[in-house]
Order: C-alpha cells, then sequence, then structure tokens
C-alpha cells in the first residue's frame, strides 16, 4: 500500500447517523465499566453473607450457653398513694334532719291527712361510696315471685318487686334510693338511719354483742348513756336478741358482712358472736322468742351473701324453730310457738318472729319444711276464736272488710273455739296483721283489712314516746298494706321518728329514749328502742311491697 493511500485511510473517520466521530475504543472502555460494576455488587452480596453468617453463629453460642433457670426480672409499677389527711382532719358525716316536731295532733283516718305527692330525696344524691348496684346475690329469685310454691303459697311472695337481686335486692344501691322514693321515705329519715347505726357501731361490745346493761360502757364520747336493763331475764337471753336486732338493723340498710362497706367490720363481729354462743343444737338463747330473732339475723346474713360458713348455723338454727313448732293433737299439722318446748299454748309475740324467721330463712335457701302450713292453721283458727261473736267481740263471719275492725289476742290455745282470758284480752293486732301478709292474705281481704282498720284506729301514734313493740309490727304491716293507710301511717311516724331522736350529745347521738314505750318485758333499754325505731324507718327498702291482689292467695 502506498504512501498516499495509508494517508487517506488515516484521515478519513467512521461517523455515526448524525455524522458525529465514532471513537474506535468506546467499546472497549464500556466494557471495562460493567466489569468493574460487577464486581462492585459481587463484593457486596459477598460481604452482607460473612456478617449474617457472624451474627447467626453469635446468636447460636448465646443460646446454647444460656441459663435456662435465669428469669427475666419482672417489671415493678410504683402507684403514687394520695397525700395524707392532715392531722386534725376528720372525714365529714353530714346529717341533715328535720325539725324535731314530736308531738303531733293528727286525725287517724286518711281521708284528713293531706297524701304524700312528693319526696325530697332525689335519686341522684347518696351519702355512701359503695352505692352501687351489686352483684352478689340478695335472696332467692323464687322468693320475690308472688306465685304457689311448694306448698308455702303466697307466703314467699314477700319482697316482691325486688327484680333479679332478690328478696333483700331493694337494701343497696339503686335500689333503696327508688324504695325510699317509692315508699315515702326523706332525706331526714335516711340520715337518721345512718346515725342510729353509727350509735351502734359505738355500742358494740369488743366480743361482738350488744349488751342490753353496759353498752354505754363501750362509748368513748360523753354525756354517757344511763345503763339499760335485763327485765327480770337472763343475760344470755336478752342479749342474743340485742344483738340478733342490731344486726337485723345494719342488714336492713344493706351491710353484710362480706360486701365491701363502712360497716362490715361491725356486721361480722355481731355474726361471730350468735356463732360462739350457738349451741350444738341450733339453740341460740334459751327461748323461742330470742333464737328466731338471732336466726333471722343469721338467715338474712346468708341469703345477702351466700357465704358457706354461715349456711350450717343458720340451718341448724331453722331445724329448731320448726322442732319447737307447737303440734295440734287431732290435725297431725303445726301451729303456733310458746316460749319453750311445743305446748298447747299459742304466743302471737313468739309466733310472730318465728314466721319471719322463717321467711329470711327460704329466701336464703334454707329448709323449712311444711312449717308455714301449720302457721297457716294457727293464723286462721285464732283469728276465728278471737272474733266469734259472743262477748261484744265482732263475729268473723259478718265482717266488712272496708268499715269493721277485727281483734286478735296475745294467747290462744290449741283446740280453743275462744280466745285465752286474762293476759290474753291484749289485742295483738298488729302481729295477726304482719303474719295475714306473710301467710299470703292480700288486700281487700277480710282478716288482713278488718286487723289493719283496728290498727289504724287505735294504734296510730301521735307522739313520742309511744308503743315501739306495736309501732314496729304495724309499720311493717300497714306497709304492706299499701294505700291511703300506708300514706297516712307514714305521714305521722316517719317524721315522729326523725324528730325524737336524739341528736348531738354525745354518747346519746342517733338514738331513742326508751322510757314510756311500754310493753310488757320491754323495758330493756335504749338499745331495744333504737333497734325498733331504726327497722321502721328502714321500712321502704327491707322488703318490697307484695303485689296489691285482691283477696286471698
Amino acid at each position: 500500500m502506498s504512501q498516499d493511500d495509508q494517508d487517506q485511510d488515516q484521515g478519513e473517520q467512521l461517523l455515526d447517523e448524525n455524522g458525529n466521530p465514532i471513537d474506535p475504543n468506546a467499546e472497549e472502555q464500556q466494557e471495562e465499566e460493567g466489569a468493574h460494576k460487577y464486581a462492585g455488587i459481587i463484593s457486596w452480596v459477598v460481604s452482607g453473607a460473612l456478617h449474617a453468617t457472624a451474627l447467626l453463629l453469635a446468636g447460636t453460642i448465646y443460646f446454647l450457653t444460656a441459663d435456662p433457670e435465669q428469669e427475666i426480672p419482672p417489671v415493678r409499677v410504683t402507684s403514687i398513694p394520695p397525700p395524707p389527711m392532715k392531722k386534725d382532719e376528720k372525714p365529714k358525716e353530714e346529717r341533715e334532719l328535720l325539725d324535731p316536731k314530736v308531738v303531733l295532733d293528727i286525725e287517724s283516718k286518711s281521708d284528713v291527712v293531706a297524701p304524700i305527692t312528693q319526696l325530697d330525696l332525689p335519686d341522684e344524691q347518696s351519702s355512701r361510696e359503695e352505692e352501687n348496684d351489686s352483684p352478689v346475690p340478695k335472696g332467692r329469685e323464687e322468693a320475690v315471685a308472688d306465685s304457689e310454691m311448694g306448698g308455702q303459697g303466697a307466703f314467699m311472695a314477700i319482697g316482691a318487686g325486688g327484680g333479679s337481686a332478690g328478696m333483700f335486692g331493694s337494701r343497696t344501691g339503686g335500689g333503696r334510693k327508688r324504695a325510699v322514693g317509692r315508699g315515702g321515705g326523706s332525706k331526714g329519715s335516711e340520715s337518721a338511719v345512718d346515725a342510729a347505726l353509727r350509735w351502734f357501731k359505738k355500742h358494740q361490745s369488743p366480743n361482738g354483742m350488744w349488751d342490753a346493761e353496759k353498752y354505754f360502757q363501750n362509748c368513748t364520747e360523753d354525756p354517757k348513756c344511763e345503763p339499760g336493763s335485763l327485765a327480770g331475764h337472763g343475760a344470755d337471753e336478752v342479749n342474743v336478741a340485742m344483738t340478733g336486732y342490731a344486726l337485723l338493723c345494719f342488714l336492713g340498710a344493706g351491710y353484710d358482712h362480706k360486701t365491701p362497706n363502712k360497716y362490715k367490720p361491725v356486721v361480722k363481729k355481731g355474726i361471730d358472736y350468735l356463732l360462739s354462743v350457738q349451741a350444738p343444737d341450733g339453740l341460740l338463747g334459751k327461748r323461742n322468742y330470742e333464737h328466731p330473732v338471732a336466726v333471722m339475723a343469721l338467715a338474712e346474713a346468708y341469703a345477702m351473701t351466700s357465704d358457706p360458713d354461715l349456711r350450717k348455723p343458720a340451718q341448724t338454727g331453722v331445724d329448731m324453730i320448726v322442732q319447737r313448732q307447737n303440734q295440734d293433737k287431732t290435725g297431725g299439722y303445726g301451729l303456733g310457738w310458746d316460749y319453750g318446748r311445743p305446748s298447747q299454748r299459742n304466743d302471737a309475740s313468739v309466733t310472730g318472729w318465728n314466721v319471719m324467721a322463717l321467711k329470711s330463712a327460704y329466701a336464703g335457701g334454707l329448709s323449712v319444711g311444711n312449717s308455714m302450713e301449720g302457721c297457716k292453721q294457727w293464723l286462721e283458727q285464732a283469728w276465728k276464736a278471737n272474733n266469734d261473736g259472743k262477748g261484744g267481740r265482732p263475729d268473723w263471719q259478718k265482717l266488712d272488710p272496708y268499715k269493721d275492725k277485727s281483734l286478735f289476742s296475745y294467747c290462744w290455745t290449741s283446740g280453743a273455739k275462744e280466745f285465752a282470758e286474762g293476759f290474753g284480752h291484749q289485742n295483738m293486732a298488729p302481729v295477726g296483721m304482719v303474719c295475714a301478709v306473710f301467710l299470703g292474705h292480700r288486700a281487700g281481704d277480710t282478716m288482713l283489712e278488718t286487723l289493719a282498720n283496728y290498727v289504724m284506729e287505735k294504734q296510730t301514734p301521735r307522739a313520742y314516746p309511744c308503743n315501739t313493740y306495736y309501732m314496729y309490727y304495724n309499720t311493717l304491716g300497714v306497709f304492706q298494706v299499701g294505700g291511703e293507710k300506708w300514706k297516712t301511717w307514714n305521714s305521722v311516724v316517719r317524721d315522729m321518728l326523725v324528730g325524737a331522736q336524739r341528736k348531738g350529745d354525745g354518747c346519746f347521738d342517733g338514738s331513742w329514749n326508751w322510757e314510756g314505750t311500754g310493753f310488757h318485758g320491754h323495758s330493756v333499754g335504749r338499745v331495744l328502742s333504737t333497734a325498733y325505731n331504726t327497722l321502721c324507718l328502714e321500712v321502704y327498702y327491707r322488703y318490697a311491697q307484695v303485689q296489691q291482689a285482691a283477696g286471698k292467695k
């Protein structure tokens, strides 16, 4: 090739489609750059694999060498307590009471007393921190049904209206406030109940009982209350009854020994005392008077809490009630009760407490046998004997339930066609009326209405002091009768008791005087008068009113 040809070839350059010169070494340079990129990627992959292998190896070594018994220390959460109360600071217990208008000049007829149309206890107000509807059982559900149950009849309907909470479901929370509103209670009556419970707390003995004589020695405040009396009875009899009464006041207001509440320790100590003095056969005290009062308290505590430790003591107490019931000599059924073992003497006062104790026992699911059928026989025969049309007495076959009055004596002898003379003349219409309600008589029934008519005309109190024994039974009975009779009764008794309660004077504060509250054998003292009056003011929620069905079931 000539030199000219070589110069011509070197002078000619390769051009692309746009006329730009092409570097003949560019392709080789691109291949070299790609090789460098691939080498970088490979190096990163290799490095990552090596690190992962190292981490996996380290983890394997840790788990193989770790102590399997070693626990991870727990994390402690520290709560900051509320600031302590100042040294002189005390929880305030407000007490709103009505004006102490003790003497009431009224007529006992309902048409001269203005009906209660408004109540001064709003549902949103409450002085109890624990007043929430409680899931704790408050008595067997069947006991609130207004229906025949196992031969016991409408006896078991007491407390109807308690709903799913059971027979005692109106004693706490919203149920209690609604019951106070429906029944005619007030802020004053509720304040008086709480003041009375504080008084009982201050006067409880260290062993848990309430001492009828020496109760005031347990209080640290002055001036001191006066000593009480045993009224001719033994201390073991009276103090068992006083403890039962006081416990019924706490239980009636919804305070038991299991549910968190401000009186829980007080109630527990009282129950423990009763258990400590109960005989192996179940007897509490000696007589068929204090025994049912104490059994009633144990039965209600069991019904309200389902405490398994109370089931056997309560049941053995009920068994003793059934064993001591009088028996009809010819009819083969039970009747009422005497003070001791079975006899022909049926004491209305003693029988009344036994009927109420059996009612509470049934509510707790305890066995009462067929004892209530015998109670019905006693009530029917004793009432007819008292109203046989002889000696100026009413004739039960001719009574008008809406205007006539009937009688019920203190004692009735089994099989007798007439009531007993002497002390038997003392009229016990209040007990007959309450037992009639508990044993199935309803509004419109001749026995119930005529006994209530007697009570309204003869025993409506006008001033305190009055017969607190009668007043307890009458308040319970007239509340169940309901209607205008209850409006009249409540308009008198509620404010009378609130006004008569002792206030702000040391040891006396929250109690009621007992002088002049006379009833045979009831000059015991301040513990008893305070218990009866407290139970009267708790009537709105101790048991709901039965259905006001006409006639007897």
